[in-house]
This record gives C-alpha cells, sequence and structure tokens, in this order.
C-alpha cells in the first residue's frame, strides 16, 4: 500500500477525468468500481488494470482481492474516492482500466456465432445490461454504432456486472458497412422490430437462429433505424401473448438472445 492519497494528489486528479468520455478517450483508460468489477477486471487479461484505488475501509473490506493485485493498490481518502464515483454511496475501491476496444474489422475476420449490433442506443444502463445478457448467452461481441452509449461509463460498467471484461466490445463504427460485410461472410443479420414480419418463434423453427447471427437492436424510443433494418435479412418481432404494449429494449434484447442461445 502507498502512502494516503487526497483527491488533490496528480493520479486522483488524473483518474478523475475518467469519469468523462472525452477523458476516457484522451488516456485510453476508464474506471471500474466496486468489489464485482474490479475483480473480474484483475482476473481477466483483456482488464488489462493500471492501478487500483482503495479507501481504508475498502482495503480492510476486500484485503483478500487486494492481497493478490498485480498492480499498485493506492490508499485514497474517502473524499478522494467519492470524485471518482459517480454513485450517490461510493464504494471506495476503484480500478483503473486500460480501454479495450477491438477493431471492427476483428468480427470481420472471424465471424462471432453471435453478436450484438446497437444502432443508437441511449441509455448507458441498457448498455451495460446488453453486455450483461450477450456475456450469458455466449455472445462473442457486442457493437456500439456510432452515436450509442458509451460503454465504459460508469454507469454501463456498473450495469454490465463485470461482463465488459469477457465479451468483444466494438465501439462508434459505422454499422452499415459492418452488417455488409457480416452477411458477405454468411452471417445471418436480424432486426428487432415490434412491426417485424418474422415471429420469434418462427424464425427459430425455421432455422433462421442456427448461426452465424448477429442481431441489430436500435434506440430505446425510435428502434433500429429503417435503413439498417432493410439491410437486415429479416425484421423479427416478439410476439406479445399479453395486454403489454411493447417491451423495453433490455428485455427484447434477452429474449432474442436467449432464444438464439437454445437455436445454435
Amino acid at each position: 500500500m502507498s502512502e494516503l492519497l487526497t483527491e488533490r494528489s496528480g493520479r486522483v486528479a488524473a483518474a478523475r477525468k475518467l469519469t468523462r468520455r472525452a477523458g476516457r478517450d484522451a488516456a485510453g483508460a476508464f474506471l471500474a468500481e466496486g468489489r464485482q468489477a474490479v475483480s473480474e477486471a484483475l482476473a481477466t487479461a483483456s482488464g488489462d488494470v493500471r492501478e487500483v484505488f482503495a479507501t481504508e475501509a475498502a482495503a480492510a473490506a476486500h484485503a483478500d482481492l487486494l492481497a493478490t493485485s498485480p498492480v499498485p493498490v493506492r490508499r485514497v481518502t474517502e473524499k478522494a474516492a467519492a470524485g471518482l464515483s459517480e454513485t450517490v454511496t461510493p464504494q471506495g475501491l476503484v480500478a483503473v482500466c486500460a480501454l479495450g476496444d477491438v477493431p471492427a474489422g476483428q468480427l470481420l475476420d472471424a465471424p462471432p456465432s453471435l453478436a450484438v449490433g446497437l444502432a443508437g442506443l441511449a441509455d448507458p444502463g441498457n448498455a451495460g445490461t446488453v453486455l450483461r445478457t450477450a456475456d450469458a448467452c455466449g455472445a462473442g461481441a457486442v457493437v456500439f454504432g456510432a452515436g450509442s452509449a458509451d460503454p465504459y461509463g460508469g454507469k454501463a460498467v456498473r450495469s454490465s456486472a463485470g461482463s465488459l471484461f469477457h465479451v468483444d466490445v466494438v465501439r462508434s463504427t459505422p454499422l452499415g458497412p459492418l452488417v455488409a460485410g457480416l452477411q458477405e461472410r454468411g452471417v445471418t443479420v436480424l432486426a428487432a422490430d415490434g412491426g417485424g414480419e418474422t415471429g420469434l418463434d418462427d424464425a427459430a423453427a425455421s432455422g433462421l437462429l442456427a448461426g452465424p447471427v448477429l442481431w441489430l437492436f436500435g434506440n430505446e424510443a425510435r428502434g433500429v433505424p429503417p435503413e439498417l433494418a432493410a439491410a437486415a435479412d429479416a425484421r423479427v418481432r416478439i410476439p406479445m401473448r399479453g395486454r403489454a404494449e411493447s417491451l423495453n429494449l433490455a428485455a427484447a434484447a434477452a429474449i432474442c438472445l436467449y432464444t438464439t442461445q437454445l437455436a445454435q
């Protein structure tokens, strides 16, 4: 453990800049807060942790985790830790991790059997939840199209519950060319659409989900952009047996990805 750092220390000030996207992009790093995220980052090669900040209370509570940390663990004051947190109740344990983006070309070189493309997804909580769901369903990659929420923001990282370190992440790439490239390589591209011409159950029965598959999910309010949906191999709806008008994006993604997992 190092000397106690305050909010005025250079290291803490530099880490605090990572609470903003511009700061993250400039430094090539982001913050992962809490035991679950820090543990996954330290345990996963893609985590590429640079350093860990811990209050004295957090260091005592997580002594088992920090004792095996391969990177420096720096003690910070409660006020310094609060400046690195975007939560009402800071957990006092924060890791500085290198951004783990992979280039879109990597997906074209070796398309995964299941992947997700997000077109204009706005809510960072949904971004993290989709990452977590994709991980649970065995997806190999999640593509955050241009204009989508940053998966490395605090809320997205927390919502992913560590899955950010398990799935390849592609950021800020135009989805149109990627969709065309994947289709050329035999990937079936499906656009989730409440008004789609194909029901999810019919898609499963017909073998459409057998893979490899890229699912497209759009903005929470507007859905998948029309031009992107038109480029997909099919627009797929989730049959609604009850009286609910619709499902929120995260729930729809979970149903579509789980159904695809069963079909592959």
